[in-house]
């Protein structure tokens, strides 16, 4: 989610076109989204299975888009290997059924 924040808010300083900067904030958001979507996995992924599919395959998505995207902008090696080991880990997080929480009995 920090990483997502960082994202959007560099947006500003980007001295490129206004398109640019719309898709740069666009995937900035795309990140938020799949950081709550882990979130939300950690915390019901194990009483949800479709919850915990879709957020793998989101991860496994999120990765894709970021290593085609750090090719296509001409990303640092470093910026790179930065975003693809956060991706990455959260990937393997995500499917680790240890990393969730598990559900509470409901409070009478």
């Amino acid at each position: 989610m920090a990483l997502s924040v960082l994202h959007m808010a560099t947006t500003f300083r980007l001295s490129s076109s206004a398109v640019f900067k719309v898709w740069f904030f666009g995937a900035g958001m795309a990140i938020a989204l799949a950081g709550a979507l882990n979130l939300l996995n950690r915390r019901y992924g194990l009483a949800a299975f479709g919850l915990r599919v879709v957020c793998i395959v989101t991860n496994v998505f999120m990765i894709c888009l970021a290593g085609v995207a750090g090719r296509a902008t001409g990303a640092s090696a470093a910026v790179q290997v930065v975003m693809l080991t956060v991706l990455t880990s959260a990937l393997i997080l995500s499917a680790l059924r240890s990393a969730s929480i598990s559900p509470q009995a409901p409070l009478v």
